[in-house]
C-alpha cells in the first residue's frame, strides 16, 4: 500500500515536499501511462526592460517582416542566444 499524497497549500509547499520525499513511496509508477500535454505552457513572468527606442523600432521592423509580434520575436532571439551560450557548457567544452 502506497502512502497518501498530502494536500499542499501552494506550489512552493509541494516542491519542498517532493524535494525531501521519494515519489516511489507514494506513486506506483508501474501503473503509469504515457501522456501528451500539448496545451501546457511554461510559467511566464513579466519584466520591465528598458531599451533604446531605435532598437525597439528595428525589432518591430524585423517582426513585421516575419509577421509576428515584436515581443514574440524578442523571446525567440533571447531563446536562441541563451541556447548558443549554454551549448558549450552543456557539452563540457571550455571556452
Amino acid at each position: 500500500m502506497k502512502n497518501r499524497i498530502p494536500k499542499f497549500k501552494d506550489e512552493a509547499d509541494e516542491r519542498a515536499f517532493w524535494a525531501s520525499h521519494d515519489s516511489a513511496d507514494y506513486i506506483d509508477w508501474k501503473k503509469g501511462k504515457k501522456a501528451i500535454f500539448s496545451s501546457l505552457r511554461p510559467s511566464l513572468k513579466s519584466i520591465s526592460l528598458r531599451l533604446p527606442e531605435s532598437m525597439i523600432e528595428e525589432l518591430r521592423l524585423l517582426a513585421n517582416k516575419k509577421d509576428v509580434p515584436y515581443q514574440s520575436l524578442l523571446k525567440v532571439f533571447l531563446s536562441e542566444r541563451i541556447a548558443k551560450e549554454l551549448r558549450p557548457h552543456l557539452l563540457g567544452i571550455k571556452p
